[in-house]
């Protein structure tokens, strides 16, 4: 039987502490700790008891698979990372507010939405917003003049109907989560966007989207200090974590990979604002 519990947990690093202080020893931040109710389980399984299942190993002998990566026919981020999206990948996307993010999230599977997927069927893409309203989205697909694109919106943030939707047979072959801060897990007591709430939600995304084999995009705020808000366990959670830096009084935007388990981090994306969203500059 489980008992509920607090700790005290920094919003800016994601270290515990026991009882309330005024600055954290990990990160050096003032007025970051806040309280936060924990789940404990007594299990044998907790302390290492017997129930497992074994697991088999292999060698490291035997001709790797060759990975299907879907094109998004938007070169700068195909080559970003590292070709095209991986099924079953996780990418997290962090930059300043009103950098881009959403726009260029929603060109991509506007254009995605016109491909096939490995079987040879349309790619199906959901667009899951938990700051904007479907009427929102739907203005900016106007002015970007991808109203016609088949993309599926929601307007969500409970995780537990997210989990339950996607959590199908025939689940969309791309998800977009705009944003990670926004979502909401009703078994961790604490507000949307604390280290609790980020690191639960994001597992549950992630886990799912490595069960059925989806293209996972996570949108991440970004600190003052322009770092990835929320737990930097997250960073190491997802496959591919990508910055779009600029600045909002210049046109051009660069798409930057810092971490890419499927191609290289030596490539960057330049992009160029205009009233008709994102245009690529290919030189």
């Amino acid at each position: 039987m489980s008992k509920k519990t607090t700790h005290f947990v920094c919003q800016n690093c994601g270290a515990v502490y026991p009882r309330w202080v005024g600055q954290c020893t990990a990160c050096g931040e003032w007025n970051t700790i806040q309280e936060e109710a924990l789940q404990t389980t007594d299990s044998p399984t907790a302390t290492g008891g017997q129930n497992g299942r074994l697991i088999q190993f292999s060698d490291l002998r035997g001709a790797p698979e060759i990975l299907f990566r879907l094109k998004s026919n938007i070169s700068e981020l195909d080559r970003v990372c590292g070709g095209g999206l991986v099924p079953g990948s996780v990418i997290l996307v962090g930059g300043d507010p009103g950098i881009g993010k959403s726009t260029l999230l929603l060109q991509a599977v506007a254009t995605l939405s016109k491909g096939v997927n490995k079987e040879g069927k349309p790619i199906q893409c959901a667009y899951i917003s938990g700051e904007e309203s479907i009427d929102q989205v739907r203005l900016r697909a106007m002015r970007l003049g991808l109203a016609d694109t088949p993309v599926e919106l929601a307007s969500e943030t409970h995780i537990r109907d997210i989990i339950a939707t996607l959590d199908v047979n025939d689940a969309p072959d791309i998800v977009v989560i705009d944003s990670i801060q926004t979502m909401y897990n009703d078994a961790v007591e604490s507000a949307p966007g604390t280290v609790g709430q980020v690191r639960a939600c994001g597992h549950e995304l992630i886990r799912l989207a490595k069960k059925r084999g989806f293209v996972l995009f996570l949108v991440g705020h970004v600190t003052k200090e322009g770092t990835l808000a929320g737990p930097r366990v997250l960073e190491h959670m997802v496959d591919t974590v990508l910055y779009f830096e600029g600045d909002r009084g210049h046109h051009f935007r660069i798409l930057r990979s810092v971490k890419n388990r499927f191609g290289a981090t030596d490539e960057i994306g330049v992009f160029e604002m205009t009233d008709k969203g994102l245009s690529e500059v290919p030189n």
